[in-house]
């Protein structure tokens, strides 16, 4: 098999390019062996397939939370509504218990759920796959679910280093 090129552009433009791309946001969350909560946010969410259902998510491997991430059997993604942004700001770069005073709820495999999410996916550590300087998670979905009132929400989305909602056209 042929290898690939080596690339024609530096790493500050590769991440211009790949900021062009609008993503959803999600805070990742789960439970250490200690019971301590853990989450992340997260803009590398993905669907995989729907028989059986699966998604994918990525972590840079030098990430505080990935040996807690890699030796879980479940986590839940929790996609953001625009109105959580300083949900997405606190499991981003706050430092300590994360968790304080935020709204949340066991999921059936005790792993946190958001309140307030505008989705959520309760997953089993699938697979895993080490690629670069990140690995992907291969989550398959064993619950999920919808916010009542998700038609009127505008989700969290984030572009050109920008946050933005999103609204039907």
């Amino acid at each position: 098999m042929k290898r690939a090129s080596p690339p024609n552009f530096d790493q500050t433009a590769f991440k211009q390019a790949l900021g062009q791309f609008a993503t959803g946001v999600t805070v990742i969350t789960t439970r250490a062996a200690t019971g301590q909560l853990i989450g992340i946010t997260a803009s590398s969410f993905n669907s995989v397939s729907l028989d059986p259902p699966l998604v994918l998510w990525s972590l840079a491997t030098r990430s505080a939370s990935m040996p807690v991430f890699r030796a879980n059997s479940h986590y839940v993604i929790n996609v953001l509504a625009a109105s959580q942004l300083d949900l997405c700001k606190r499991f981003a770069t706050v430092k300590g218990d994360r968790f304080e005073g935020v709204s949340h709820a066991a999921g059936d495999s005790g792993m946190p759920v958001l309140d307030g999410a505008l989705a959520w996916f309760e997953c089993h550590n699938r697979s895993r796959y080490d690629e670069g300087d990140h690995v992907i998670f291969v989550g398959e979905v064993e619950r999920c679910g919808v916010h009542e009132n998700a038609a009127e929400i505008s989700p969290l989305v984030f572009q050109s280093g920008k946050f933005h909602g999103l609204d039907p056209l």
